[in-house]
């Protein structure tokens, strides 16, 4: 609440007819304010939800030496990208034959539609699963998920890719809503051919000099 002080100084006049103007005191009194505020802030605390963390899902493969606990993907399915140096790309559907015929290389601009015409073709061959869709939906989780569960995309980044590199392809997994994806070593086959191809990799061994 605001009062009004009009307490005169008359007693400060000097002198015979000086009239000096009365002094005006202001006081504003701020409690019903504060009060409102903790009110505010109280009811803002109590109504507010707290916002869900959005987590990105990577599966990592199973470190182990025992082929019956490796982590199994099919190959028909499955999709690897390999990524080299200045921002080169490669990648293989299935498995790498001895010929490497399947091995090519792309752009990071290309690569969303390879992954998206891989997906399609995936599920396109999918065939109803109720189990899968009913642990799909109990979990708050779309059946697409089912549909697309034998895609998986295996990323492969050499030590001469960037972390931008990886990070792109991440977000490639995302943007397409690809379900199962996961970092991996690149064999030494898949270097040797990225060598090859100028995308980098570990150098041939230099003969001695004589």
């Amino acid at each position: 609440m605001a009062s009004l002080d009009t307490g005169g100084d008359e007693g400060h006049k000097k002198g015979p007819g000086v009239k000096k103007a009365k002094k005006l005191n202001t006081r504003v009194d701020m409690t019903p304010m504060v009060d409102l505020g903790f009110l505010l802030i109280t009811f803002f605390i109590f109504t507010a939800t707290m916002s869900n963390p959005t987590t990105m899902d990577l599966n990592m493969p199973k470190d182990t030496d025992k082929k019956d606990e490796e982590t199994k993907i099919k190959q028909s399915g499955s999709l690897s990208v390999i990524l080299g140096k200045d921002n080169s790309l490669f990648y293989y559907e299935g498995e790498l034959d001895a010929t490497a015929s399947g091995f090519k290389s792309a752009t990071y601009k290309e690569i969303r539609d390879i992954v998206i015409r891989k997906k399609k073709e995936v599920i396109s061959r999918y065939v109803t699963d109720p189990v899968c869709e009913s642990e799909a939906k109990a979990k708050g989780k779309s059946i697409d998920d089912c549909k697309q569960k034998d895609f998986f995309v295996v990323i492969k980044p050499t030590e001469d890719a960037t972390y931008k590199n990886v990070v792109d392809m991440l977000d490639e997994m995302t943007i397409n809503k690809v379900a199962r994806y996961a970092l991996v070593k690149p064999f030494d086959s898949e270097l040797e051919l990225v060598r090859l191809s100028g995308g980098g990799g570990p150098a041939a061994a230099t003969p001695p000099a004589k």
